[in-house]
Parts: structure tokens; sequence; C-alpha cells
């Protein structure tokens, strides 16, 4: 297979971007877009700098420092058809459980222009319920009170902003590009709230020298297993230690607020907006939400990889009926998009059999994501009184999975839930249905009180337990309604 490589010389990329969380999607996606931006070169100045602050980063980090930090990415096709792609847009890589002082000074640096961040849904420490930063946990607490030994994302960034600012070098651009709804504006209030607790006059620098773009990021990236690692290398005929594979499909849409000057990233695909918020909005409601509604009952029904449960007719109907009946009134189209061909690509892109992503992965960190790609539709759901039996379904095989670590077929499983408290951990194993609806992932709406919403919830519960997913599922197919 041939493989194409980047047209560029590296020793002449200088560093003007830091990324902050070096994983498969990072590298399957933006640092893939400057990659194909870097072959221009009035674009030199914008070379990534990767940075990884967890103790679990060591491998990753290892890895591609054995091979001068350039990696392979295959893009798999719905056609079947692959295409390989050698990436060399990092430049450079701090781990700053090692180094910590490398990354406060790549902060500080004036050629450092943008900071961007995949740090996950969880990572930006706010309430599930309130949305506010919360400035009592561990951690928090102790980059607050030892500014110069931080462990956190914004004890690193408020220590080097400060460096910045003392040597006089000059504004940047923080940009998320985690899959949240208005992330940027996330990203403010989060690291706002952390440096005005620290240091009021940062606080008024930020507030005056720091933007931060809100954005929409678009590409299934799979994690890669060592079997994956294999397969990559024996089709790209590179032995590499960390290669990548993601979709076919990219999107990137941008809010164009970049205070020191940003990379022309439009040559490569990328669309910049004055606002981003339809963007934002149809693909958190449609493709992660029906990401999560068809991971748990897949899971639980014995299935492993995406594309196998896509061939279920009983599942494809049920996100389809989700995606139609519950969703699509909730989603104004962004000019120039036709919804049923986005959602018709959809059911395309997560049966692509190239791909084969992980339903566990999809299953991880629930509790971050409920809060962002099904509470807020649930309550415009709730507002406009319509049917709510699947929704309620989803949160019973939420339940089911959390609670009981068995599928189906008998088989336990592990779950990935970091953010999990104490408290939701007694909500979750509570024989009282209802008090799961209290655990933090729900707190937005009072979903024990909702009538319409709990009858269903309740009577889920019980046929899971009973009768297992796939006939509980096949009945919802049939009668979406029911009644008390």
């Amino acid at each position: 297979m041939k493989v194409s490589d980047y047209y560029y010389n590296r020793k002449t990329i200088q560093t003007g971007i830091l990324h902050i969380g070096v994983g498969n999607f990072h590298r399957a996606h933006q640092a893939f877009y400057t990659n194909q931006l870097l072959k221009d070169e009035d674009q030199y100045s914008w070379g990534i700098c990767g940075a990884c602050l967890l103790p679990s980063d060591e491998k990753i980090v290892t890895n591609l420092k054995s091979q001068d930090l350039e990696y392979t990415l295959t893009v798999c096709g719905r056609d079947g058809n692959d295409e390989v792609y050698k990436i060399g847009a990092i430049n450079d890589l701090i781990w700053a459980i090692k180094a910590p002082q490398n990354l406060l000074n790549k902060i500080a640096d004036s050629n450092t222009r943008i900071i961007t961040l995949t740090i996950t849904e969880g990572g930006y420490n706010l309430d599930k319920a309130t949305n506010e930063f919360i400035l009592n946990n561990e951690s928090i607490q102790h980059d607050l009170k030892n500014p110069e030994s931080p462990t956190t994302v914004f004890g690193f960034i408020a220590e080097g902003l400060r460096l910045r600012k003392s040597n006089v070098n000059g504004s940047i651009t923080i940009l998320s590009c985690d899959n949240l709804q208005h992330n940027g504006n996330t990203a403010r209030n989060a690291f706002s709230a952390f440096i005005e607790a620290q240091d009021k006059d940062l606080a008024e620098w930020v507030q005056q020298n720091v933007t931060f773009p809100n954005s929409m990021v678009d590409r299934i990236t799979p994690v890669t297993t060592a079997e994956d690692v294999k397969k990559l290398n024996e089709k790209s005929g590179i032995a590499d230690k960390a290669p990548v594979y993601c979709e076919d499909f990219a999107q990137w849409v941008i809010e164009d607020n970049f205070v020191a000057g940003r990379p022309a990233w439009e040559r490569v695909g990328v669309t910049f907006s004055k606002d981003v918020t339809a963007y934002e909005n149809m693909k958190l409601s449609l493709l992660n939400a029906s990401h999560t509604l068809l991971s748990y009952p897949s899971f639980l029904a014995g299935y492993r990889k995406v594309d196998e449960a896509m061939h279920d007719q009983d599942i494809v109907s049920f996100i389809r009926s989700f995606m139609d009946i519950d969703i699509t009134s909730h989603v104004p189209a962004p000019e120039g998009v036709n919804l049923d061909e986005y959602k018709q690509t959809l059911i395309e892109r997560f049966a692509n059999s190239s791909v084969s992503d992980q339903i566990s992965r999809l299953c991880s960190d629930g509790i971050s994501k409920f809060p962002v790609y099904i509470m807020p539709n649930l309550m415009k759901m709730i507002n406009h009184e319509q049917d709510l039996s699947r929704v309620a379904f989803l949160i019973a095989v939420y339940r089911h999975y959390l609670k009981y670590k068995v599928d189906d077929n008998g088989l336990s499983y592990e779950i990935a839930e970091p953010w999990i408290t104490p408290e939701d951990q007694e909500l979750i194993s509570s024989d009282n249905p209802l008090d799961f609806l209290n655990i933090s992932a729900f707190r937005s709406i009072n979903l024990g009180t909702v009538s319409t919403f709990s009858t269903p919830y309740i009577s889920f519960t019980e046929r899971i337990k009973n009768e297992g997913i796939k006939p509980v599922l096949q009945s919802i197919i049939v009668q979406p309604k029911i009644s008390s």
C-alpha cells in the first residue's frame, strides 16, 4: 500500500501550537489537519509541541520519542479502500511528569500562540448539575496552594501564563477540541475560575490577553490495540510503535477568534465561522447522543464492535427512531447542511467495518457524557411533551450496565467511569431504581418527578433484569409508547 509522506522539512518547522492531551483523536484530527497544511512554506511556524500530564502517558511518550515523533495514520474508507499517511506535525513532546518546567516554559514562550486541548468531557472539573468549577477538588486545592509545582492542566496553564505575563510575551489563544457544546466558553469558565481563585492580577491579564474560541470536532478514532498495531504495520509496511487509525470522515468548525494569529487551516478543509453553535448542536445531539444510545444496549446484548452492532436491524431502528422522532426537531440545520443526508451518513459511518470501533470506548465515562449529549435535549423533549420511552430505556440500560456488570451472555466486564463519586456509587448500588436518577450525571433534571419518564423507566429496569436487553428493545421498536 502506498504511504503518503509529508512534503516538508521538519527541521525548518517552528512550534506555534502547544497541544495538551496527545491521544489518538488529536493525532488523527488536529495533527492530521496541521500536517496537511505544513506543505505550505508560509505555514512553517505552526508545528505542534505535544504535552502529556499523566503517569499513564509514559508509553505513548516513549514510543513516539523512539521514532522521532513520527507516526502513521491509516484512514479507513467506507468503500473498503484505506489510505496511510505519515505524520510529522508534532515536532516536540513534553512529559510533564518528568519535565514540568519545560511545559511551563513552552506555555510562556512567545512563539507559542495557541494552546489546544483534548482533555475529555470530564477534564474541565465542572459540577454536573451546576456547571460550576469544583474548587474543593484535592488536586485543584494542591495547585491553588502550590502554584510553582502544578499537577493539573489548570495549574500548569495558570503558572505558564503567569510566567508569560511576567516576561511580556504577549497574548495567546486556548482552543478546546473536546466534545462539549460551547467548549470554548466551558474552557474559559473553568480556567478563569481557577485563576481567579489563585491570582486576581493574572485573572485580569487573562481577561485582556487570552481568547477561547468555540469549536466542533468530528472524526471517529478507536483505541489502538496490540492486534491493531500489528495489522496496521503490515498494511503500511512501517514498523510504527504508535500507529493510529480512523474513519474517512473528518470535520472541524472553529470560531474565528484568535488573538495571536492562527494557521490557515481553511486551506485543508477546516471551516471558520462567527458562530459554531448550530454545528455543535447537530454533532452532539445526533452523532454523540446516538453513540451513547447504541453503546450500552449493544454491549449488554453481547456486541463488542460498533460495526457488528450495526448489522442488528433492531439497534439500527432504535438509533434512527431516536434521531428522527426524538431529536431532529431540536436541531436547526447549519447553513448548507441537509439533516437527512447527515443522519444517513452517520449510520454509514457507524457501520464502517474498516474502523470497527470498540463499544467499550463508547461506554466509558458515561457520567461525563450524559450531561453533555443526552440531558439538554431530554429537557426539551419533556417541555414539548414528547414520547420519552427511548431515553427512559437508555437510562434504565445504563443503570443495569453500572449496577450488575454482567451482560446477557453471562460475561462479566469492567467499567471505566473515572468521575463516579462515592455518593454516585451508593445510588447505583441501591435496589430502588428511582435512586439512580439522582446520580451526578442526571441532576440537571429532577427525573423522578417527571411521571412520563419515571413510569416507563421503572418498568424498563425490571423488564431488562427479568427478560434481557433484546426483548425489551424489540418491544420499543414495535410499540414506542408505554402506558402506565
